[in-house]
């Protein structure tokens, strides 16, 4: 079993997705309780949606309920494709617990134009503190260059090096394979680490996804999303309740009862983006959160869909919901789960990601 540690709940979901298109068994939790025998268990941690320190101790306190699990055999990091997180030390703690070399760290998605180029990392072409990601209200990217973006990395035996092809991952998954260095990084590293450990001899096509005719709550809680093309007209947080001014009592009601009337749909979203820092971003979550527990609390939902991992795991946290069966990869990076426990279809991807086809049949636009 490869047992995968992510720091976010869509990351999660999107390695959970890329082993299921592989034809691997796979798990998917946000806990650290692994009951399913498999070949990937994928666990969601949150993490980077923490402080530092708090996301040390939250990683040592699981890593101690399953590092000796003899059903594992080999530990995989998944990090933020923009180079969030708390990342030097959550694989300090992974290399110090699990008795390891050190770390490769290549956090790069060549499949989506995310490269590392002479130690600098480029979207599109563009360094990435010259993108949208430099005003991320908890990481911004202040510079492109790794060494400086991460500058105790060296000291904590984690290393890059340049990726522009998925030769030079698997090239990357080979070297840390025989030096047992723990892999760290994205989808598409992840992808060269499954075909190499396991040669999986077939891959799953994308079913094509509808949305379909039942009720539907869709959450865009990431800065870099644009609601428009979801076909649902969007709900927006106001102003005051951005601001901390006022309580979400208002809103939350004028949601209920936009829901509460067929075809039981509703898009909720954040427009403004004035505000920055940890804080902001904790209210945010936490007051959509609230919103949806309320209206989950009215009308169970055929359809959840969640942009941006720490905003999905303050839903699914609020709601109780922590164990899901993988249904489909509708997309890279966007996936497509049911409720163990219920019959509510769970689909979630990073707030970077495009959507795919997830709309593109939507049955009645607002």
């Amino acid at each position: 079993m490869v047992c995968v540690v992510a720091d976010d709940i869509t990351g999660a979901a999107e390695m959970a997705g890329i082993a299921h298109r592989l034809g691997l068994s796979v798990s998917l939790s946000l806990d650290w309780i692994i009951t399913d025998d498999c070949d990937v268990a994928v666990i969601a941690t949150d993490t980077r949606s923490m402080t530092e320190s708090e996301a040390i101790a939250a990683l040592r306190k699981g890593l101690s309920k399953v590092k000796d699990d003899r059903r594992i055999r080999a530990f995989f990091k998944k990090t933020d494709s923009a180079l969030r997180g708390n990342v030097v030390a959550e694989l300090s703690v992974m290399i110090n617990m699990l008795d390891l070399n050190g770390a490769l760290y290549l956090p790069a998605n060549p499949s989506k134009g995310r490269i590392i180029k002479d130690g600098c990392y480029l979207i599109d072409g563009m360094p990435i503190d010259k993108t949208p990601f430099s005003f991320d209200p908890e990481f911004p990217a202040f510079s492109a260059r790794l060494t400086e973006r991460f500058p105790n990395a060296d000291t904590c035996a984690i290393s890059f090096q340049d990726v522009c092809t998925s030769t030079d991952l698997d090239d990357g998954v080979e070297s840390a394979m025989s030096k047992r260095l723990l892999l760290a990084g994205a989808a598409d590293l992840f992808t060269s680490f499954l075909k190499k450990y396991f040669n999986p001899r077939t891959e799953k096509i994308s079913i094509p996804y509808e949305v379909g005719k039942g009720s539907c709550i869709v959450v865009c809680g990431s800065t870099q999303s644009d609601p428009t093309r979801c076909g649902i007209k969007p709900s927006y947080m106001p102003t005051e309740v951005y601001d901390g001014i006022v309580l979400s009592d208002a809103w939350a009601a004028t949601l209920a009862q936009r829901y509460a009337e067929p075809p039981h749909r509703v898009l909720i979203a954040v427009k403004d983006h004035h505000r920055t820092g940890r804080e902001v971003a904790v209210h945010l979550r936490q007051t959509m959160a609230l919103v949806v527990k309320n209206l989950v609390g009215m009308r169970s939902p055929d359809h959840l869909i969640i942009e941006g991992g720490a905003t999905a795991f303050a839903i699914l946290s609020a709601l109780g919901w922590d164990s899901f069966e993988i249904q489909n990869e509708i997309a890279p990076g966007v996936i497509s789960m049911k409720l163990r426990d219920g019959n509510t279809k769970v689909s979630m991807k990073p707030g970077s990601y495009p959507w795919g086809g997830m709309f593109a049949y939507l049955a009645e636009i607002d």
